[in-house]
């Protein structure tokens, strides 16, 4: 093939054939233009009105067919241009006609170029697009191309159809100087809509329709005719947005327009409006980018929202963008680079289906994106052009025509001023997060949804540009440790929420894109990659743009949460091959609790909770704003909530209670704890509910702060509410639950129902508990829980508020602090209240264990004391050691304080009312007599079975009779009535109270009232313990200087007497206790003497023994020497 110069190739002179121009068909319609004419023709010089009347056209341009010029023709030599060309064009560009050409159309709307010239121009680049010799040059030059592209080497020569398909086809042409040569003639087509064939046929009313301008030359310069093209590309866009309706574009005219910009897609040069908006920000942005493949295009689309690009142009740019949102053929490098991806995915045009849904862009990212989540390769290149334009739709809202049509009064109503950057969008999703007053509606809010699912931010952060702005301090703090765009930094982040390392605005962000992340569970690259075979299997799912599942995106993670916990149904085993049929895989467990741990930081990201809850969240929880405020204050309403709320809330505290670590924001304030107590059960992957009966246990260690305390207690709170909400309690007691307690639905009363099955078969001594052994032994961790804080017990925390507020309104809940001031005020607070907490009492001294102070304060002691006692007998325990040197003064407090209770009502002392259970009744019936049903309850059942076959009634005790409670008159009674018991157990129970008393004024209440005044008198600097203050009564009593209360004078001297009538009776516990019986008895000389002479008997017998059992030794001995002799000598 002969080498051409492309000057020489385009200086045309011969005569003008049959008109012909560029085809705006796709090449599959080629065939329907053969017989199209020109736009104008080729006397393009229009009325003569639009003429300049001070000057005429040249020959050239007013000639209805243009004489032949010779081969040395030049632009340069005619008149008409001549002044132009030496102001506008350098002087080397002169004697090449094309460079000429370039010059002068390339110049400026607002350059004025003669109009004579203007008309030379317009006639000769006509004549070039309509020679028939344009053909043969192009076969010469595209001599191997046309063998590559069939379609053009198909096309009938002579038609002038040849340079139409190999424009359409530059693409994909490899020669240098074919390429250079169907470049040029694009440009000089583009340079106006006139001259592209069939446009003008198909546009024509539009174009009057729509005042788009002139279709003729003479009405408008010929530079302004790119803006002809622009107007109709803007009415297009309009019309998609439904924001004009009046004028609707032919459908054969919105196709040339989609046409027209698909075929300038390479080159800005050929966009001719949007190049003269955009020279002066080409040259500031993009200079060194050379032109062709789409290159400029882009380079100026990354730069439309900085602050130096000019509005003319951001406005073009924009106009450009829509249309490749409508038609992604429009975007040349995208088309190029994911042309084989199309066709591979098959995301590539259907013939059956309406060209303008396939050709979206959305359509595009949504099929090669599902094709990237299935594992599919999808070439390096194209995923580098669908994140460009994912991007790019972040950016701009007005990009996507649904948002514009059905957000517009959302976004004049909160996002007004906010068009750059993304911030627009991100405001709707604010609103649409209901974070700003009313609501947003449906139709947007889908929108928004659609957008969010083709942009798939979650697959790479650096999509949303809002987004990652505001969170790039964050990334380089808290997931420096992940890859650049990998999908584990968005969850990096969301895990990073209400931290110290998380920004404010990133915050907002964040939230704001992952409402909408989160109600389409495709959106989750990672939960998608791990479950889209379980969700196929268990929920039925399809492809990841496929609309035609049997349940909603949003639906499909409450399916697969549902088969992640699925172990027990209704209390009824699932048999282990079903389980494994119906159960996650491994990874995709893993995910849902991922996504679980994430949703619970947020209300709203949870979107079954927010769309049932809306009405209940408003009505309850409306002043809750604070992080994660919400969700508690709807677990603390549950019983008020509507069924439709109160179902998912449930369901999300009973998952909470089997893996509390989902609950993020809790977990992370009790850090210090888990790290000190409690990390080897935080460290298993799957949490039983280890953890939270961990943080419970350790509540009161130094390392808990204030914010893990309130939400261990207030989980423990929520957990009384329904026994479901304690997996360990559940698990363990559920068959128990059904069997036994099969209506009722509190913790609290299913604690009750079943402790009082189990005290039952205790003392029937029942063959078979009817409890199980592992319900047992859970359920005594339930009571041991509950007794740390009053309002773990409903019942008592009811009867007592106004106690409370009245009296231990400065003590803190928590560490059974309520409850011991409760006790402590016992005689100020109101009947009810009295009565509870002497139910409590009663219980706590029946089972030590119970008594949360106690065990807190003496835990130390009990160790060292009492690690063989049994857990019921450790008061006892404590109080036979309480004054060993050893024994710790707070734990000795404490150890007082409940023998000062139990010294108030024998009911309180288990192990006297056990001892004494025969003679209580005997001598101090008229008391029990005076006992309410309230006050003893149980312990009137207990008496009455164990004393049922007592017949006889003591009138010893009468007048002691007391009301509810006795304040130790029983035990004043038994004192008294100390020598008259029969029983051994009970009258050592009665002395050992007397001495006690003796050595603590404090356990003998009656004594302690009587002298209370005496003893702030006399002995206010005596300290207690030890008998001390008791001594000091006694000299008090004996020195007849000071005068004491008579009640007080009158105990002191029972006292003194029952102590003498205890020193008579009461057993010595060792020799040494004997001896000083002994020596303190009146008749110990006498006891002396008998002892001596018992002595003395003693040896006499011993001496007597002796002497007579060695005579008979002896005479044995002379009996046998005779035997003796007689056998030696046989």
């Amino acid at each position: 093939m002969a080498a051409y110069s492309l000057a020489a190739l385009l200086l045309l002179t011969s005569g003008l054939g049959s008109v012909r121009c560029l085809d705006t068909n796709n090449n599959n319609d080629n065939d329907n233009n053969n017989n199209g004419v020109p736009a104008e023709p080729p006397n393009p010089a229009g009325p003569k009105a639009a003429e300049p009347p001070a000057r005429e056209a040249p020959p050239a341009a007013a000639g209805a067919s243009p004489p032949r010029r010779a081969p040395g023709w030049r632009l340069a030599d005619e008149e008409v241009c001549r002044d132009d060309l030496s102001r506008l064009c350098p002087k080397h560009t002169w004697s090449n006609n094309l460079a000429v050409l370039e010059c002068l159309q390339d110049r400026r709307q607002e350059t004025e170029i003669a109009t004579e010239c203007n008309h030379l121009l317009w006639n000769y680049k006509l004549n070039l697009t309509v020679d028939v010799k344009l053909e043969s040059v192009a076969l010469d030059v595209c001599r191997s191309s046309l063998s590559e592209i069939k379609e053009c080497n198909e096309e009938e020569r002579g038609r002038g159809l040849l340079v139409s398909c190999l424009v359409d086809h530059r693409g994909n042409i490899s020669e240098y100087q074919c390429s250079q040569y169907i470049t040029k003639m694009t440009g000089i087509i583009f340079s106006d809509y006139r001259l592209i064939c069939g446009f003008m046929d198909r546009c024509r009313d539009d174009i009057n329709a729509l005042h788009c301008g002139s279709v003729s030359v003479g009405h408008k310069d010929v530079h302004s005719q790119g803006e002809v093209i622009s107007c109709l590309e803007k009415a297009l866009v309009r019309e998609a947005e439904q924001q004009d309706r009046a004028h609707p574009i032919r459908e054969e005219c919105k196709k040339a327009i989609l046409r027209v910009a698909e075929l300038s897609s390479d080159d800005f040069h050929l966009d001719r409006h949007l190049y003269f908006s955009c020279r002066d920000d080409r040259e500031r942005f993009c200079q060194n980018m050379q032109a062709g493949e789409g290159k400029v295009y882009k380079c100026l689309f990354n730069h439309k929202f900085e602050e130096a690009m000019s509005e003319k142009c951001r406005d073009a740019l924009t106009t450009r963008q829509k249309l490749i949102s409508q038609d992604y053929r429009v975007s040349y490098s995208l088309a190029k680079a994911c042309k084989l991806d199309l066709r591979k995915q098959r995301c590539s045009l259907d013939a059956s289906l309406p060209r303008a849904r396939e050709a979206r862009l959305s359509y595009l990212l949504l099929c090669l994106e599902a094709a990237v989540h299935r594992g599919r390769p999808v070439s390096g290149e194209c995923q580098g052009e669908m994140l460009d334009y994912r991007r790019m739709l972040m950016e701009d809202f007005s990009l996507s025509p649904e948002i514009v049509l059905h957000c517009r009064g959302e976004i004049e109503a909160h996002c007004s001023g906010l068009h750059r950057k993304g911030r627009t969008l991100h405001c709707l999703m604010r609103a649409g997060r209901g974070e700003r007053s009313g609501t947003v509606d449906s139709l947007c809010q889908s929108a928004l949804q659609a957008l969010v699912q083709a942009a798939d931010p979650g697959a790479d952060y650096r999509i949303d540009r809002a987004l990652n702005e505001a969170c790039e301090s964050v990334i380089q703090t808290a997931c420096k440790h992940i890859r650049s765009g990998d999908p584990m930094i968005l969850s990096c982040l969301v895990e990073h929420l209400y931290t110290e390392k998380m920004a404010e605005d990133c915050e907002h962000r964040l939230l704001e894109l992952q409402y909408f992340i989160s109600r389409d569970w495709k959106l989750d690259p990672l939960l998608y990659r791990k479950c889209q075979g379980d969700a196929a299997r268990l929920c039925h799912t399809h492809g990841w743009n496929d609309t035609s599942d049997l349940m909603p995106p949003g639906a499909v993670f409450s399916c697969l949460y549902r088969h992640a916990y699925r172990t027990e149904e209704q209390g009824r085993r699932v048999p282990t091959s079903s389980l494994t049929k119906h159960s996650l895989s491994r990874d995709c467990k893993m995910e849902v609790q991922r996504i679980l741990h994430q949703r619970a930081l947020d209300v709203k990201l949870d979107p079954e909770l927010q769309k049932r809850c809306m009405t209940d969240l408003g009505k309850w929880c409306s002043d809750k704003t604070d992080t994660g405020q919400e969700l508690e204050c709807l677990q603390d309403h549950l019983e008020d909530l509507v069924s439709s709320c109160r179902d998912v809330v449930g369901n999300l505290t009973e998952l909470e209670s089997e893996d509390i670590q989902i609950e993020a924001l809790l977990i992370r304030a009790c850090e210090p704890v888990i790290q000190a107590h409690c990390h080897d059960v935080a460290d298993n992957q799957v949490d039983t509910g280890d953890l939270m009966e961990c943080l419970v246990q350790n509540k009161h260690q130094k390392e808990m702060n204030e914010k893990c305390s309130v939400g261990v207690t207030h989980f423990q709170l929520v957990q009384m509410k329904d026994f479901r909400f304690s997996y360990k309690f559940k698990m363990a007691c559920k068959e128990d639950v059904l069997r036994l307690c099969p209506n009722i639905k509190k913790k609290v009363d299913v604690v009750l129902c079943l402790s009082s099955a189990v005290r039952n078969d205790t003392l029937q001594e029942a063959r078979e508990q009817r409890v199980s052994l592992k319900c047992r032994k859970q359920l005594r961790v339930e009571e041991l829980e509950m007794s740390e804080d009053i309002r773990l017990e409903p019942d008592l925390y009811d009867s007592c508020k106004s106690d409370i507020s009245r009296l231990c309104s400065s003590v803190a809940f928590g560490n059974a602090q309520m409850i011991e001031c409760l006790k402590e005020q016992k005689k100020l607070l109101s009947v009810r209240c009295r009565q509870k907490i002497f139910r409590l009492q009663e219980e706590e001294m029946s089972d030590p264990e119970l008594d949360y102070q106690l065990m807190r304060v003496c835990k130390q002691m009990i160790k060292r004391f009492c690690t063989e006692a049994d857990t019921r007998n450790v008061l006892q325990c404590l109080k036979q050691n309480k004054n060993s040197e050893l024994m710790d003064p707070k734990c000795k407090q404490m150890i007082t304080k409940r023998q000062i209770t139990q010294n108030t009502d024998y009911r309180l002392n288990p192990v006297l009312r056990k001892a004494c259970h025969a003679d209580i009744p005997k001598f101090c019936q008229a008391v029990l007599n005076q006992a309410s049903e309230d006050s003893e309850l149980e312990g009137q059942v207990v008496a009455c079975l164990k004393l049922k076959y007592t017949d006889q009634i003591s009138r010893l005790c009468a007048e002691e009779a007391a009301a509810q409670e006795q304040s130790g008159q029983v035990q004043e009674c038994l004192k008294y009535n100390l020598l008259k018991i029969k029983q051994d157990t009970c009258k050592k129970e009665v002395l050992n109270m007397l001495k006690e008393s003796k050595a603590d004024i404090f356990v003998d209440p009656v004594l302690h009232t009587a002298c209370a005044l005496d003893l702030k008198h006399h002995c206010a600097a005596i300290p207690p313990g030890r008998g001390r203050q008791m001594s000091c009564l006694i000299e008090a009593l004996q020195d007849k200087r000071i005068r004491l209360q008579p009640e007080c004078k009158k105990r002191l001297q029972d006292r003194i007497e029952m102590w003498s009538y205890a020193a008579k009776v009461a057993p010595a516990e060792g020799f040494l206790d004997l001896v000083l019986q002994v020596m303190a008895s009146p008749s110990k000389n006498y006891m002396i003497l008998v002892l001596a002479l018992s002595v003395c008997m003693l040896f006499l017998v011993g001496l007597l023994c002796g002497r007579i059992t060695k005579r008979v030794t002896r005479e044995l001995k002379d009996r046998l020497q005779p035997l003796g002799r007689q056998k030696k000598s046989v």
